[in-house]
């Protein structure tokens, strides 16, 4: 439980962890899988009860859980050089596809048959959010209450245009008041409890550490290249999105891309959907999208730099801030984890997170719909209403039938998604030549 060295070899631990990074297809339920399998099933570092207490955890954190659950137990077991392994690891190589292929994607995009491999992508992310829409409905709306805080939020967000943030907190703050939470016995464990104080000593070393790691690359832009540039803005944005990301992936990306979209002018509606495509098609965690996101910012925005160099600055400096506060959070709250777990009030508030992070999902949903399925959208604003609707005449119905079969793919014969991925961009490639 201290994060001190264990008995695991450090090339074991490495080469673990260098596997999780390369396979971790699948999103978060496929990556905290095979991580199951190779931190449970094959090497026995923790056991079951030991695996399912950090996974707890790991939920109740801002940012990616399976990325932080790596990074957990890498900590578990070599301490703060275990976890920088580990969480590492499970990040690096699906950020070096990503950049790659936002490079490619900057300058290819133009190309026909690349269009039309992205008109296919397109309709399958629709039908991926509604399959991960479907399962957390399923899960998470067990009673009254929570079917209300998931109806109000998607209502915020859709019709108000309310602030990400404040749904979620606002979520949290009824369902620790309203929502029932189990209470779980603790588990007895073999290993002594740290002092309080010990525990406390700690965590503000690591927060102060950590907090000075994270802040390092928007010091250093603010000094060189001013309040103003775009790399700031950029820094600035997702070190906001990292405290706010409770629910996971698909939870913040509505808010990312409304943002990244409507506020900052980088990219367009089509241009987000294309990046949530790509991540897809990566190992490493979902919310990688930030990368490209980051890319495509400074790649359009670049001086003083070429509009490459900008670009991959862009992209290191939003996986920088969107991944360095997740070591920050397991390395100052990991001693807590016991104590953590069973805080009644805490687990009742990220029930109250999770069912608004369904109403959540569903307005990110619709949000790709409209600019996936019309040419064109409209804004509209009459008093406290604020929310966008579709032009009619701009209706594609080659792209609903693709997102139909893609989802009836993805839910009802519970094909992979690599391989509804791969369909769906023979499929637009296809259309595009015959058009």
């Amino acid at each position: 439980m201290s994060g001190s060295p264990s008995q695991v070899p450090l090339h074991d631990l490495v080469r673990a962890f260098g596997r999780v990074g390369l396979i971790s297809f699948g999103g978060p339920a496929g990556q905290i899988a095979l991580m199951h399998r190779v931190v449970v099933d094959e090497r026995k570092w923790l056991d079951e009860a030991q695996y399912l207490r950090a996974l707890n955890f790991c939920t109740l954190l801002p940012g990616p859980e399976a990325q932080q659950l790596a990074t957990y137990v890498g900590w578990r077991l070599h301490g703060v050089a275990g976890g920088l392994i580990a969480g590492g690891l499970f990040v690096l190589p699906g950020a070096a596809v990503i950049l790659g292929l936002s490079i490619l994607y900057a300058y290819a995009a133009d190309l026909t048959w690349v269009q039309g491999a992205f008109f296919g992508i397109k309709a399958a992310v629709l039908a991926i959010i509604l399959q991960a829409l479907v399962r957390l409905a399923r899960r998470a709306l067990d009673t009254g209450l929570k079917r209300g805080l998931a109806l109000a939020a998607f209502g915020l967000l859709f019709l108000f245009n309310a602030p990400f943030p404040a749904v979620i907190l606002g979520a949290a703050l009824i369902g620790a008041l309203f929502a029932a939470a189990p209470v779980t016995e603790p588990t007895p464990d073999a290993e002594p409890r740290p002092r309080k104080r010990d525990m406390a000593w700690r965590t503000g070393r690591a927060v102060a550490v950590w907090g000075a790691v994270w802040a390092a690359p928007a010091l250093a832009i603010l000094l060189v290249l001013g309040p103003d540039h775009v790399l700031m803005d950029i820094a600035a944005f997702f070190s906001k999105l990292a405290v706010v990301t409770f629910g996971g992936a698909y939870a913040v990306l509505a808010y990312m891309a409304q943002e990244a979209v409507q506020t900052h002018g980088w990219l367009d509606a089509g241009q987000m959907a294309d990046g949530l495509g790509l991540a897809e098609t990566t190992p490493g965690p979902l919310i990688l999208v930030t990368q490209f996101v980051g890319f495509l910012a400074a790649f359009r925005f670049p001086e003083p730099f070429t509009p490459l160099i900008a670009g991959i600055l862009g992209a290191g400096l939003a996986t920088w801030m969107t991944f360095a506060p997740c070591f920050l959070w397991i390395f100052a709250l990991a001693p807590w984890i016991e104590r953590l777990e069973h805080a009644r009030r805490l687990q009742a508030a990220l029930s109250g997170v999770t069912a608004a992070v369904v109403g959540v999902i569903a307005n990110l949903g619709l949000w790709f719909a409209l600019h996936v399925l019309f040419d064109q959208t409209r804004r509209v604003q009459t008093g406290p209403l604020d929310l966008t609707l579709p032009l009619l005449a701009g209706f594609q119905p080659v792209a609903l039938i693709l997102a139909a079969v893609a989802a009836v793919a993805l839910i009802r014969f519970r094909l992979g998604i690599m391989t509804v991925l791969a369909g769906a961009v023979a499929a637009g490639v296809a259309l595009q030549a015959v058009a």
